[in-house]
């Protein structure tokens, strides 16, 4: 029998929370962002749970490549871009929209003779301080493309530092929005603003924006950038991570459990050791009390998570046995909750699932 942990995605919940993002954004078109292997559900499950998108967003060219390959027909955005001038000519061989961020790419662009024209995208540096123009060099370099007879379409485009905090004491968005007005003043295009920060916050913030697309990712895989929970905004876990109980123990009083001796019971108790590790994907970093869920009851974790196991306090659930279900994140126990609980995010969690876990599709509440 193969190890009992398994991860179930739910394309319905995909289809769900496309829906969601589309009622908060009801004028623009989307972008769903499926860099990162789909934040680990998986390309071509993701190109089918969001089938009714109006194009795919990712970074790796190869992978964009393969979507076409797959039999996606419509818009594709790399949001990195190009790095090298052996990726051009491959965009306008795939009908690829590709960011632009730099002078350096401008230049390959305009060094570059394709055999028909590409859309681009390009990106203004608004406070994030990652990748884009300043608003000051904005202008100059959007003339430059309009220069290049090889660029169609231009779409301006920004990202924000702190979507999930409007008010946020360094930077909000409406700061950021009055720099891109700034520095995309008079010039022609679309716009593409909000990520999934944004597109919750659409209604709070929309006298602010103008978005022509927007380019949700977290909050279409049922997890939130940060603030209120994914459940607060009607989204549904898009991954559930089960595993079972492979062993059980019964300690007393100064008993300690696991690498380091770092729990020590307080008084006779039962724990529960289940098939899931951090080679798994699980982070070592989850500290006592980080929530799991045996046979339907909420409990946590105990003791030091490790390589292949971790333990779990039965306490609650006093007739658990070998075999009981565990639900480790998704169906009934958000994501966020547990990447909190770990110091760290969802998309952390969901993009580090081991290629050596089990997946299977399946409807949410269901077992897959």
């Amino acid at each position: 029998m193969p190890r009992p942990l398994f991860a179930t995605i739910h394309p319905d919940s995909m289809q769900h929370n496309l829906s969601q993002a589309r009622t908060c954004a009801p004028m623009a078109k989307i972008w769903a962002v499926v860099k990162a292997d789909a934040y680990g559900h998986g390309l071509e499950r993701a190109m089918h749970g969001f089938a009714t998108a109006d194009g795919l967003a990712l970074i790796e060219l190869e992978n964009a490549i393969r979507l076409r390959e797959l039999g996606w027909i419509k818009p594709i955005l790399l949001l990195e871009g190009f790095f090298e001038a052996a990726d051009v000519p491959l965009l306008a061989e795939h009908n690829i929209v590709t960011a632009v961020h730099s002078v350096e790419q401008i230049k390959l662009l305009e060094y570059t003779q394709l055999y028909r024209p590409i859309d681009v995208y390009l990106k203004m540096n608004t406070g994030m301080n990652r990748l884009g123009l300043r608003p000051d060099e904005y202008a100059a370099a959007y003339k430059r493309l309009r220069a290049i007879p090889d660029v169609r379409n231009i779409t301006h485009m920004t990202h924000f530092a702190n979507a999930d905090e409007l008010e946020h004491p360094l930077l909000t968005i409406a700061e950021q929005v009055r720099r891109f007005q700034i520095g995309a003043a008079d010039l022609p295009g679309e716009r593409s603003l909000s990520n999934s920060g944004g597109v919750l916050h659409q209604a709070m913030i929309s006298e602010h924006l103008q978005n022509d697309w927007v380019r949700p990712g977290i909050m279409l895989y049922g997890g939130t950038p940060g603030g209120r929970s994914a459940g607060d905004f009607g989204l549904r876990p898009t991954m559930t991570l089960r595993s079972e109980i492979i062993g059980i123990q019964h300690i007393e009083r100064g008993d300690t459990v696991g690498y380091g001796s770092r729990f020590v019971a307080e008084g006779p108790m039962t724990i529960g050791v289940v098939a899931c590790g951090y080679a798994d994907g699980y982070p070592r970093s989850a500290p006592h009390g980080t929530p799991v869920i045996v046979d339907g009851v909420r409990t946590g974790l105990i003791g030091r998570v490790s390589m292949d196991m971790m333990t779990v306090d039965l306490s609650p659930v006093p007739n658990a046995r070998i075999g009981s279900k565990v639900t480790l994140w998704g169906d009934g126990l958000p994501i966020d909750d547990v990447a909190h609980a770990a110091g760290t995010i969802g998309y952390e969690l969901m993009c580090a699932v081991a290629p050596r876990v089990r997946i299977a599709e399946g409807r949410l509440g269901t077992d897959g």
